[in-house]
C-alpha cells in the first residue's frame, strides 16, 4: 500500500530523534507518517471511487439490457 513506507520510515525517524533528542529529526518523522497516511487515505479513497463508478456502470449496462 502507498504510504506505508512513509509511515514506517516517520516511526523509525521520530524514535530516532527522540533518543538522541533531536527535535527537528523528531518533527521530520511526525510530517513522513502524516504524509504517508495522506498518501493511503487518497489510494483508499480511489478504489473506492473506481469501485462505486465500475458499479454503477454494470447498473446502468444491465438496466439498458433490461429495457431493450
Amino acid at each position: 500500500m502507498k504510504g506505508s513506507t512513509d509511515v514506517v520510515k516517520g516511526h523509525i525517524e521520530e524514535a530516532a530523534g527522540a533518543l538522541v533528542g533531536n527535535d527537528k529529526l523528531r518533527t521530520k518523522g511526525q510530517k513522513d507518517q502524516l504524509v504517508g497516511h495522506a498518501k493511503q487515505a487518497a489510494e483508499k479513497s480511489v478504489q473506492l471511487a473506481t469501485e462505486m463508478a465500475q458499479k454503477s456502470a454494470k447498473a446502468i449496462v444491465d438496466l439498458v439490457k433490461k429495457n431493450d
